[in-house]
């Protein structure tokens, strides 16, 4: 099974629970008067959203190049990793806002309709079923090392979160009673936060990446250390580096001696780049660009 078959088997299976997910926590919000429970069903539905985008936007990310996209269309699954972030930081702000008002008007001395058991239960199903498909899902992600199957995992995670704050809402409203069904939104506050922190955390170096960010230095470090286990090379220099989707691009120039002929710089430079693209990826585009070494100054003709 492929990168791209693994990537669609992961989204589909999600994408399933989530449909079976929304409908059960509607439901159970319905008759069970819960309004923590149909917002986290709302909630559901928006996964369906990110599901599609890992979809749509995985399958493009996936063409070779063209004559427009010379360097491919990865691009694009760091599009949609920002997306799904994004997507997540409105549904966090829109349970933050409903749950600071529902704290409000109870302060204010109304009172909020306590929940039946059935949304106490609904809310622990669906803990334990997107804690395992966060699981899962994040498993995918890094073994074939998509960083939208991982934001998408999140997104799981956060409506496994979510329902956590669902179920100490419920769950406080139904056993402690009216005068503590205000631990409902308050819960809610909290989860609303805890989305914040992980949309921060995908759309961030999602934003870095569209916005051609160099890898990190211990990254490039490690590439120069590579470039040089060639006798052949020296003098790395003018290293540029970037990420496409989930590969990389390199380029930078070397040194070698002024008597190499063009054959040997060139089975030099292969040699190179097959290490390079074995520790980093098939997909690794490599710009190796040489150069005579200079000669000492002594040897310098007048």
């Amino acid at each position: 099974m492929n990168r791209e078959q693994q990537i669609y088997r992961v989204t589909l299976v999600g994408f399933f629970i989530n449909v079976l997910l929304s409908a059960g926590k509607l439901a159970a919000g319905i008759v069970g008067r819960s309004g923590a429970m149909i917002a986290d069903g709302v909630h559901s539905i928006s996964d369906f959203a990110t599901d599609l985008v890992v979809m749509i936007f995985v399958k493009v990310s996936a063409k070779p190049k063209d004559e427009d996209h010379d360097y491919g269309h990865g691009k694009f699954e760091t599009l949609a990793t920002i997306i799904i972030g994004l997507a997540l930081f409105a549904v966090g702000a829109g349970i933050f806002w409903k749950s600071i008002n529902l704290v409000v008007a109870v302060v204010g001395g109304q009172t909020i309709e306590s929940p039946e058991a059935i949304a106490f239960i609904a809310a622990a199903i669906s803990i334990v079923a997107k804690e395992a498909m966060y699981r899962y899902t994040r498993y995918v992600g890094e073994k074939v090392s998509s960083s939208v199957v991982v934001a998408n995992a999140w997104h799981h995670r956060s409506d496994a979160l979510s329902s956590i704050g669902t179920l100490l809402g419920t769950g406080g409203a139904y056993f402690l009673g009216q005068r503590w069904s205000v631990l409902d939104p308050l819960a809610a506050i909290i989860v609303s936060i805890l989305i914040f922190k992980v949309s921060y955390d995908l759309v961030k170096p999602g934003i870095g990446e569209m916005l051609e960010r160099s890898l990190p230095r211990e990254q490039e470090d490690e590439i120069e250390s590579i470039v040089l286990s060639n006798k052949n090379f020296s003098d790395v220099h003018n290293l540029k580096t970037r990420r496409i989707g989930s590969g990389i691009a390199i380029e930078l120039h070397v040194r070698v001696p002024g008597n190499m002929t063009v054959k040997e710089s060139h089975d030099a430079t292969v040699e190179v780049e097959h290490r390079l693209r074995e520790c980093y990826g098939q997909h690794t585009q490599v710009i190796l660009h040489v150069e005579p070494e200079k000669e000492p100054k002594s040897l310098v003709r007048m």
